[in-house]
């Protein structure tokens, strides 16, 4: 017999992702910033390295779009992250809080649902604060590929 849930669990461990309502699926977003990294992919290997560039329109900092309901104007292949994308998206970080639901797992302590605080998710070591350069900040000679991180994500 299969654990019940009661009606006053949070709404991440009552509901599937794909029963979430807008608010709720935007919610789940930690603010870590990971996704707004570039990444290249090995070609032979499949395997995904993230790099130390963020996208222009990362706020380092807060590691939150700087301009989320106008992103896709400025950059046409962001991308919007849906119940599909997640299962397909073997990229995203295991602390992606989209990837850790779709695997049965719970939010982490760190998460801002969980802690009430959107600063947790800076103090645990999770986001990209203070670790990325903005694309705009790159010379003209730079290349993704000198900003490789040397570990793939699993």
């Amino acid at each position: 017999m299969g654990a019940v849930i009661s009606n006053t669990a949070p709404f991440w461990q009552r509901k599937t992702l794909a029963e979430l309502s807008w608010p709720e699926w935007e919610a789940l977003c930690d603010g870590c910033g990971q996704c707004c990294r570039h990444k290249l992919e090995d070609a032979d290997t499949g395997e995904v390295f993230p790099t130390r560039v963020a996208c222009q329109l990362l706020d380092t900092h807060d590691c939150r779009c700087s301009d989320y309901d106008n992103r896709h104007a400025a950059v046409p292949d962001c991308i919007q992250l849906t119940v599909e994308k997640v299962a397909r998206f073997d990229w995203l970080p295991a602390s992606c809080a989209y990837r850790r639901l779709h695997e049965g797992r719970d939010l982490a302590w760190w998460h801002p649902l969980v802690s009430g605080d959107p600063e947790t998710v800076h103090e645990a070591g999770i986001s990209v604060r203070g670790e990325l350069v903005n694309e705009k900040a790159l010379g003209d000679n730079a290349a993704l590929e000198d900003y490789v991180e040397e570990t793939p994500w699993t």
